[in-house]
């Protein structure tokens, strides 16, 4: 009787860190001043999700809500490293266009100052 109510008394006390974790991260999620923020973010939601299912699981008794919990795992993983190559080939197109942007605005500035030139040699 009294491993029961030790038990029960965890089980809450573990649901509403989890409802405070979950809001936390929620709010991260939406104010992330980044995308990696929010990747992360979204990460850390799929492990608190799996916190919910494996705190129920000890609640009801029922093992198969484990096997979900491993199951969510692996799609929470793969998503995250969809998520990591996605900003990766953001960041290398990124940086391509800016290091475009800076050949363009040198090539420029080399036709100014050959213009310029130019005009100081012709005496004009």
């Amino acid at each position: 009787m009294m491993a029961a109510s030790v038990v029960s008394a965890a089980v809450m006390v573990a649901l509403g860190i989890l409802s405070i974790a979950f809001l936390l991260t929620v709010y991260r999620v939406v104010a992330g001043p980044t995308l990696p923020d929010r990747v992360l973010a979204l990460d850390m939601l799929v492990a608190i999700a799996i916190g919910f299912i494996a705190v129920i699981a000890i609640k009801t008794g029922f093992t198969l809500y484990i096997d979900i919990a491993i199951s969510l795992g692996l799609v929470g993983f793969l998503a995250t490293v969809a998520f990591a190559r996605f900003i990766l080939t953001q960041g290398q197109s990124d940086a391509v266009q800016q290091a475009g942007a800076g050949r363009e605005s040198i090539a420029a500035e080399g036709k100014k100052t050959r213009k310029h030139r130019g005009r100081k040699k012709g005496g004009r």
